[in-house]
């Protein structure tokens, strides 16, 4: 992220433009405050979107822009009335969704490789990290597999609110016939199950991406199987050590 130039006082809010790749542009009001940014509401974006994008700058990621973090503030308060009734996350709240369920995916949604084309989000749950996955890469086509009928209904009614065009496939992942160019994995149940289940939804030359702590990650290679080379983790943000290990599978040579 870069600034472009323009002085900024701690006394003053005043408009603040960030610069990403590309022509991305966006504005925000914006103020520093003993050397720390602090963007400032505007009128026109949702006060969800603009602590999103406050605590992407505080993980050190480049902001939304409106119409995206918009899209976000919307997921995230239709997840906030589902849970009120229906048990979707542990995390009730919207600082905690936003910081813990929208920050890491988002996160793991740019540190993808290019050349993905299909992507099957393993036990989605209330869609991480497959939704953001959707919102951020529109060049990918997101399958969302989740076996708990509550939770595949909200999918669905989460895809139709953002206006997505990702799958939703009601039942478990393992029953899928067909392959991806990417696997995600984040919080499942029996992870290493999870895993060895997953890496053989993989397409040859594909890649295996699983969110997951430092601690785990050893094991977790294991039950990918030979065929994987795990090469590359990233650091997440929000602590507890948290990563995002990518593995590759070699392309099959023909018979």
């Amino acid at each position: 992220m870069r600034l472009k130039p323009g002085s900024l006082s701690a006394q003053k809010t005043q408009s603040l433009q960030y610069e990403s790749q590309g022509s991305y542009l966006l504005g925000f009001g914006a103020s520093v405050e003993g050397g720390r940014l602090a963007l400032i509401m505007t009128d026109s974006l949702d006060p969800i979107a603009v602590r999103l994008n406050e605590l992407l700058a505080s993980a050190g990621l480049d902001p939304l822009d409106s119409t995206s973090a918009s899209r976000f503030a919307d997921y995230c308060a239709l997840l906030l009335r589902w849970n009120a009734r229906t048990n979707l996350t542990a995390i009730r709240d919207e600082e905690g969704i936003l910081s813990r369920h929208f920050v890491e995916p988002i996160a793991c949604a740019r540190f993808l490789p290019t050349g993905i084309a299909t992507l099957l989000d393993f036990g989605s749950g209330a869609g991480f990290p497959g939704i953001p996955i959707a919102l951020c890469r529109p060049d990918i086509s997101v399958t969302l597999a989740e076996s708990q009928g509550k939770k595949a209904a909200f999918l669905r009614e989460a895809v139709r609110t953002l206006g997505l065009s990702a799958e939703i496939r009601a039942g478990r992942a393992e029953s899928l016939a067909i392959q991806f160019d990417c696997v995600t994995l984040r919080a499942v149940d029996r992870m290493p199950e999870a895993v060895r289940a997953g890496s053989k939804l993989v397409a040859p030359g594909g890649w295996l991406a699983v969110m997951t702590s430092e601690g785990d990650l050893e094991r977790l290679k294991e039950s990918s199987g030979a065929e994987f080379s795990w090469v590359e983790s990233r650091t997440l943000p929000g602590g507890d050590s948290r990563l995002l290990a990518l593995a590759h599978t070699g392309v099959s040579s023909p018979a």
